[in-house]
């Protein structure tokens, strides 16, 4: 009988390990795939071999005005989306292959082939996607927002009956033409080991108006290169509140058109140069910001190693200078190219083999960046390093010397230079927006959550509504109450004040997901747990 027991558990486990994936090089294990009032091949040779996909052979997807057009396959087992939540792919959509107006974007839709409308109860997940470049996109059926059509079916991670993928191109019920190419199709499980950087550790919301908050901020002016700054730039920096400076909740940094001297030396141009108070080793940093867009300015948000050797550099100052670029490292999370219709992502570094670096872009308009905020975000950790504009990777670099020391953040807009290019003539001034700068790093346990642990409840959860929150140890009373995404981004923080012990919160204005909420009480005990807002 022991036997039977041990052939039933090996083909449980064999049921559960089964490996969905297609890299369209021959070696895929999904065998189904299927254009539905689509053109499809699995075997078009790679257009746009670059960036993050240089492989040979892609799937191409040729919509050209079907209503519902899509690509899709089927499994012979039912997904266990409790063992792998996820799927992921690459996808590229050229501008010129599209027409009409729709949103662009990817869509993945979990059906049950065996029903006679599949559709009828299926969970989607749709992601924003950009033109001109290859990214990778991921769809987490556990913690990403979805949509069920059917409003009477549960959360996908608690379905059993799908077995059917639908991937979908700039939405349905339009006939405009989509053409687009599909690359490393995979069904996994998005727990890994990596570190997760949800702890808040510093940040500057630029609340208020007028200076700059001075115990955050250095204002970097001296020349680093007798008569002048790195790459040719044209412009003086300066400590004053005409070209740095808080209004409306923002941090405003302004190139101007001027005569200015300083240091003994006479430029056309004058800017602002940050250097953050605040030095780190690994984490997630996030800037939301509009961008100049006027000819020859050279917007930047970076890092460099604390122990640069630069005189008149915050951390140099402090006496910490004792290496010289490249070899300190540098990271820069955002920087235009000169046409302004590129946002570059770039390492630079010498580790004792000579200068290298590593670059890489996505495409853009210089409306759009200049018009709209967006969130440039670096994720570092001893392992890799990568680099996402509105949550697109970028680029991404392993973690090699010397990107193992702490990095400070650089906030600065210059004048001219290698990628500012020709500076408009007659420029008068020009404006980089920076809404916040956040810096999460590894939450660690503390003795407070410990304790905390059995003095907390949370009732009902899952919840649309109300979500109930008592606490039993009566010390704690009142404080703030934070509401983060997955990825540690605040949402909302609001004061409370409990009433018999218990807060009512309601989430309905929250987006169906999984989402954290801290509760961080006056005598600096915190409370984090999680929650599923139906």
């Amino acid at each position: 009988m022991r036997y039977i027991y041990l052939f039933l558990f090996l083909l449980g486990s064999l049921v559960n390990a089964q490996v969905v994936q297609d890299d369209f090089e021959g070696g895929g294990t999904i065998t189904s795939w299927y254009g539905d009032n689509c053109g499809m091949n699995i075997n078009y040779i790679n257009p746009y071999q670059e960036t993050i996909n240089t492989s040979n052979t892609v799937l191409e997807y040729n919509d050209v005005g079907g209503q519902y057009a899509n690509v899709q396959f089927e499994v012979n087992t039912n997904f266990d989306l409790t063992t792998k939540n996820s799927f992921s792919l690459k996808v590229y959509v050229p501008s010129s292959g599209l027409t009409g107006n729709q949103t662009n974007q990817i869509s993945l839709k979990l059906q049950d082939k065996n029903l006679a409308q599949p559709w009828s109860t299926q969970s989607e997940i749709i992601k924003p996607i950009v033109l001109d470049t290859w990214q990778e996109v991921t769809f987490d059926f556990e913690n990403d927002n979805y949509i069920n059509l059917d409003g009477n079916s549960p959360p996908p991670i608690q379905r059993t009956d799908f077995n059917k993928v639908v991937i979908q191109l700039n939405g349905e019920n339009n006939y405009d033409h989509v053409l687009a190419y599909l690359d490393d199709v995979l069904h996994f499980d998005s727990v890994s080991n990596d570190p997760v950087y949800d702890n808040l550790v510093w940040s500057d919301e630029f609340d208020g108006s007028g200076a700059i908050d001075a115990s955050k901020w250095f204002q970097q002016t001296q020349l680093i290169a007798g008569d002048s700054w790195a790459n040719g730039e044209e412009q003086h920096y300066t400590n004053r509140i005409d070209n740095s400076f808080r209004d409306n909740g923002s941090l405003k940094i302004v190139a101007k058109g001027e005569t200015y001297t300083d240091q003994g030396v006479t430029k056309n141009y004058t800017s602002a140069r940050l250097n953050s108070k605040f030095a780190f080793k690994y984490g997630r940093v996030e800037i939301r910001a509009k961008l100049p867009s006027v000819a020859g300015t050279w917007p930047a948000m970076w890092l460099l190693g604390k122990n640069i050797n630069e005189d008149g550099g915050y951390w140099d100052n402090q006496g910490f200078g004792t290496t010289s670029w490249p070899a300190c490292g540098e990271i820069d999370i955002m920087e235009p190219n000169i046409a302004k219709d590129q946002i570059l992502a770039t390492w630079h570094w010498d580790n004792g083999g000579g200068y290298m670096y590593n670059s890489s872009s996505i495409a853009t308009s210089n409306t759009d960046t200049s018009q709209n905020f967006h969130i440039y975000e670096l994720i570092w950790s001893p392992q890799n390093m990568k680099i996402y504009m509105d949550g697109i990777l970028i680029n991404q670099l392993n973690s090699i010397d010397p990107f193992n020391q702490e990095f400070y953040i650089l906030l600065n807009v210059a004048m001219g230079g290698s990628l500012g290019g020709p500076i408009q003539s007659g420029f008068n001034q020009d404006t980089m927006e920076i809404d916040y700068v956040r810096v999460y790093q590894e939450n660690t346990l503390t003795v407070s959550d410990i304790v905390l642990e059995d003095k907390v409840s949370v009732y009902p959860n899952p919840t649309s509504q109300d979500l109930n929150i008592h606490i039993i140890d009566t010390n704690l009373q009142n404080g703030q109450l934070q509401v983060m995404d997955l990825s540690g981004r605040l949402i909302t923080q609001e004061s409370f004040y409990l009433n018999e012990n218990t807060l009512v919160y309601n989430v309905s204005t929250l987006n169906a997901g999984v989402y954290f909420i801290k509760l961080i009480f006056n005598n600096n005990t915190t409370k984090t747990f999680k929650i599923i807002k139906e």
